[in-house]
């Protein structure tokens, strides 16, 4: 009788699209860290046209890889994956992360140590090892207000950081209600009960309701700074992109209908609304005087409100 093959420890689910060059940082460093752990890893690639998949077969033939057609989206790729996810714990790891030393395995001795915690979220660092403000508060209408206003940067009081957090360092734990999408790990116990991503959202907002959905399910959420990964998508220099915004518009706007009903999402609109506008008059007025520095941000602000009424 052949033995029993028991769960891995840890299904690792990474979700890209060109992104060759980190992919293969980041799977180097899973499987260089992997801190004596039995792990599945699948990646699932949104037609990318950059080599990344021919480059997982030929250097990463242990990978478990799903190609999709078309770029099916961060929720529904990820969804892919949980669907033959069959480990204990499972991670969503961002393509533009590495991860460091020891941090898999303890990330897996903590929630193993800790039953009452649904997910947790470790320490995550900017390519120059500076620290990035990960996990938040949930996006209350009060705190679209503060961060939209940009009086979330002033020190005092304390009450205006409290979305983001900035008085905290990311060095001690701490009970959170979102944990980023970039490193979350959660128990398989979590998945079946709650279910898979929400896939009404493409892009953003996914793992914030996800988040939601553990919390309202009695699930306790933690940071813990058990160990380390880089990631690279907050670091970079992001250009103006004013699809992008409207992404991140309609999915703030589409978290608030959902778990607050239609008044709340017509608030966060009316909220988000209102600082493009103001954007785009700001950056308009000043790119009669600055044209070459303004003009481009105007523009790109003009855009998001005109996206923003058309929608």
């Amino acid at each position: 009788m052949p033995p029993i093959k028991s769960s891995p420890d840890l299904s690792i689910v990474i979700v890209e699209w060109n992104t060759v060059d980190m992919l293969r940082d980041c799977l180097a460093s899973v499987y260089a860290n992997d801190g004596g752990l039995t792990l599945q890893v699948i990646v699932v690639d949104n037609a990318s046209s950059d080599g990344s998949p021919e480059m997982v077969e030929a250097e990463f033939p242990q990978v478990t890889q799903i190609r999709n057609a078309d770029n099916r989206g961060f929720a529904a790729a990820n969804n892919q994956a949980f669907a033959i996810c069959t480990g204990r714990h499972i991670l969503m790891l961002n393509s533009d992360t590495y991860v460091l030393g020891d941090v898999l395995a303890a990330s897996v001795r903590y929630l193993d140590d800790n039953p009452d915690v649904g997910a947790m979220g470790c320490r995550v660092l900017n390519p120059d090892l500076t620290m990035q403000r990960t996990c938040s508060m949930w996006p209350r209408l009060l705190d679209l207000m503060i961060m939209s206003s940009g009086l979330w940067k002033l020190k005092r009081p304390k009450f205006l950081g409290r979305f983001m957090m900035t008085d905290w360092k990311r060095d001690t734990l701490r009970e959170v209600e979102v944990i980023s999408g970039c490193y979350l790990m959660l128990r398989m116990e979590v998945l079946k009960q709650i279910g898979p991503l929400d896939e009404d959202f493409f892009f953003f907002g996914e793992e914030t309701d996800w988040c939601r959905r553990m919390g309202d399910a009695g699930w306790r959420l933690i940071f813990a700074p058990v160990g380390e990964i880089v990631h690279y998508g907050s670091a970079s220099a992001r250009k103006l992109n004013h699809k992008r915004d409207l992404m991140l518009t309609d999915a703030t706007v589409r978290l608030h209908r959902k778990h607050g009903g239609a008044a709340a999402g017509a608030s966060a609109w009316t909220i988000l609304f209102g600082f493009n506008l103001s954007r785009a008059m700001f950056w308009s007025l000043r790119s009669l005087i600055q044209h070459d520095r303004a003009a481009p941000r105007a523009k790109h602000f003009r855009d998001v409100v005109a996206g923003m009424v058309r929608g």
